[in-house]
């Protein structure tokens, strides 16, 4: 993962998942571009202040809470309204990805990328979880799966709310990545193939899986599969994975191994990371667990 923080911007990019960047600028007064292009589509959201953007021969104003679509090749440019300036949130993503996406959910154009119309946005719902996808791609503590997943269930969501998609998520709570929505209990879609998909990612779950392996395993797409496995489920295959590592590093804790060894042998980037997410779901620290079941 690529970061480049300074005291007013970040920028983020990780190199397991090329075809989204991401930008974060917390006070914009000085933020003021020509016009330019990006051959990405580009995704934005108004954290503060007010902006303006000129772009298919009309000027728009941004204010705090509004969604801006960029398409490839828009010329625009930006600046800000006010005199403390603006904050705001920016998502680049690969079309060829961003495609795939959108042919899984009947939303592409006759095979073709779909442009999105119109510029600005309204929709709560959308800003709540663009800028909720920011939060999950900064944070050090979700691997590239949950990134992945995360940003698929996104754009599976913005092709539902935008009118072209078939699928209704929702947001996961408590350190989640978002889900689809779905009954619990019954008859599930794709019901053999996540039952697949879960065993892998069981058999496997120490290893950086990534959401196109899991798939493949489960003969899905990887928008059908999160779709079918937070429906079967309740919780997302890197929610699920995240379970089975926990669940793994338990039982190595009661056979009194050493906590750094259980926190690289389950998967986790480092003994830091292993603690936190051990502390999330067992509300107490490896430490603690093992003493206890030590005594």
């Amino acid at each position: 993962m690529v970061e480049a923080p300074n005291r007013n911007q970040y920028f983020w990019h990780d190199r397991e998942l090329p075809f989204i960047e991401a930008r974060h600028v917390r006070e914009g007064r000085d933020i003021r571009s020509d016009k330019h292009t990006h051959d990405t589509f580009s995704i934005g959201a108004i954290l503060g202040g007010a902006s303006a953007c000129h772009m298919r021969r009309a000027q728009h104003e941004l204010s705090t809470g509004t969604v801006i679509f960029i398409n490839p090749e828009d010329v625009h440019d930006c600046h800000p309204l006010v005199e403390r300036g603006w904050a705001f949130q920016m998502l680049y993503v690969d079309t060829d990805w961003l495609l795939d996406v959108q042919a899984q959910n009947d939303a592409d154009a006759n095979g073709k990328f779909a442009a999105y119309d119109p510029v600005l946005s309204q929709d709560s719902v959308i800003f709540a979880q663009l800028t909720r996808l920011g939060r999950i791609l900064a944070d050090r503590d979700i691997p590239a799966l949950g990134k992945e997943e995360a940003a698929t269930a996104f754009f599976c969501l913005l092709a539902e709310r935008t009118g072209r998609g078939k699928t209704r998520l929702y947001a996961t709570g408590h350190g989640g990545v978002g889900g689809v929505a779905g009954m619990q209990g019954g008859k599930h879609a794709g019901g053999k193939g996540v039952l697949r998909a879960a065993e892998y990612i069981r058999a496997h779950c120490e290893q950086p899986l990534r959401l196109n392996g899991i798939s493949a395993q489960a003969g899905m797409t990887p928008s059908a599969l999160v779709r079918a496995f937070g429906q079967q489920y309740g919780i997302t295959p890197h929610a699920y994975l995240m379970n089975c590592r926990i669940q793994r590093a338990r039982h190595a804790l009661k056979r009194g191994e050493r906590i750094v060894d259980v926190a690289l042998a389950c998967g986790f980037a480092d003994q830091a990371h292993f603690q936190r997410i051990f502390k999330r779901q067992m509300t107490a620290t490896p430490r603690q667990y093992a003493h206890v079941m030590s005594a």
